[in-house]
C-alpha cells in the first residue's frame, strides 16, 4: 500500500520529488518502527501498524531520538496524508493520526542577510548591469554570481531556479515568468540593472556553448550542462562563505528570506510580497512580518532616548 500512495502523490498529486522523498523516508521510518525485523511487509501488516498506539510510540520514539517538533509533526502530517488516503480506498475506518497531541513547535523567525551585506557584496562583484563582471570573470565565477544575483533578485526557490528556461525571461517586459509548486504559474518582475546583467549573463552562455538550444536551462553547469540542486547549494557557500556580513546558515533560502524581509521593510504589502513569492496563502507571508517587527524593535531600543540611559530618570 505504501508504494500505491507513494505513486499516487507523485503523479496524481504531482508532490515534488524532495516532496516525494521526505514521504517516503517517513514511512520507511514508521515501518522500520512497528517492525524493527522484518523487511518486507504485507498488505494487512502495513496496515494492522496505523494504530493509535503504535503512532502515539512512534512520536515518543522519535523525539527520544532527538528529532524536532518540527521533524515530528512533519512526519505526522506524512502519516495523517498517507492514512486519509487509506480511508478514502475503504482500507481504514478512520485515521489515527487525529487523535494524536502534535509536540508544540517554537516560532523561528526566518533567517535573513542585512540590505548592506548584500549591497556591498554585488557591489563587489561589479554586477551593476554596466559589463564589468562578465569581463573580469571565468565562466564559473561569473554564473555562481549571476546565480546569486537572480536568487535574491527573484526570491525563487532553489528547486525553481534549477528548473529555469532561457525562454522564461522576457527582457522585453522586464519578468520572469516561473512554474512553481503545485505548477502554480507567476511573473516576477526584474530591476532593469539586473536585466541588464542577465542579458550579459545570457550573451557569455551563447558564446561559450554555441550548440545549446535556445530554449534550454538558464543556469549551466562548467561543462554545459543543466544546474542541479546541490550546484546552487555549493554557489552560494562558495560566494558568501567568509565574506563579512554573512553569518549563521548561508543558502538559497535565507537568500529568499532576504528578499521578502526586505521589500516588508522598505514598505510592500503582503499580498504583493505573497504572489513574488508563490505563496499559496498570505499565512506563509506573515511570518516576515516577525522579523520586521524585531528590525523596528532593535531599532527603537537603540534610538530611545531612555534606552541608551539604561531607563533612568536622568536628564
Amino acid at each position: 500500500m505504501k508504494e500505491e500512495f507513494l505513486q499516487y502523490i507523485s503523479a496524481e498529486r504531482r508532490y515534488s520529488p524532495r516532496t516525494c522523498a521526505i514521504y517516503r523516508e517517513v514511512l520507511d521510518a514508521f515501518y522500520h518502527y512497528a517492525y524493527p525485523q522484518d523487511d518486507v511487509l504485507t498488505v494487512q501488516q502495513e496496515l494492522d501498524a496505523l494504530t493509535f498506539s503504535s503512532i502515539r510510540g512512534f512520536v515518543a520514539f522519535s523525539m527520544d531520538d532527538g528529532l524536532s517538533s518540527r521533524t515530528v509533526n512533519l512526519r505526522l502530517s506524512a502519516l495523517s496524508s498517507y492514512c486519509s488516503w487509506l480511508v478514502r480506498r475503504s482500507l481504514l475506518s478512520s485515521n489515527p493520526v487525529r487523535r494524536i497531541a502534535r509536540p508544540r513547535e517554537s516560532r523561528r523567525l526566518p533567517e535573513f542577510f542585512s540590505e548592506l551585506a548584500l549591497e556591498h557584496f554585488f557591489d563587489s562583484k561589479g554586477l551593476d548591469g554596466s559589463g564589468k563582471a562578465s569581463g573580469k570573470m571565468t565562466l564559473h565565477e561569473y554564473r555562481n554570481a549571476v546565480m546569486l544575483l537572480v536568487l535574491y533578485a527573484t526570491g525563487m526557490r532553489r528547486s525553481e531556479i534549477v528548473s529555469l528556461r532561457r525562454s522564461d525571461f522576457d527582457p522585453s517586459r522586464r519578468v520572469f515568468t516561473v512554474l512553481g509548486k503545485g505548477d502554480k504559474m507567476r511573473e516576477i518582475p526584474v530591476p532593469v540593472s539586473v536585466c541588464q546583467e542577465i542579458l550579459l549573463y545570457l550573451d557569455r552562455i551563447r558564446k561559450e556553448f554555441p550548440d545549446v538550444r535556445k530554449d534550454g536551462r538558464f543556469f549551466l553547469t562548467d561543462g554545459g550542462q543543466p544546474v542541479y540542486p546541490e550546484l546552487v547549494n555549493e554557489a552560494v557557500h562558495e560566494e558568501l562563505d567568509g565574506v563579512e556580513g554573512f553569518t549563521g546558515r548561508k543558502s538559497p533560502h535565507v537568500l529568499r528570506h532576504s528578499l521578502a524581509t526586505h521589500l516588508l521593510n522598505n514598505g510592500a504589502d503582503l499580498n504583493s510580497i505573497k504572489e513574488i513569492l508563490g505563496h499559496s496563502s498570505l499565512a506563509a507571508t506573515q511570518v516576515y512580518t516577525h522579523n520586521s517587527f524585531e528590525q523596528l524593535k532593535n531599532t527603537y531600543l537603540t534610538a530611545h532616548p531612555r534606552a541608551k540611559k539604561g531607563g533612568n530618570n536622568e536628564n
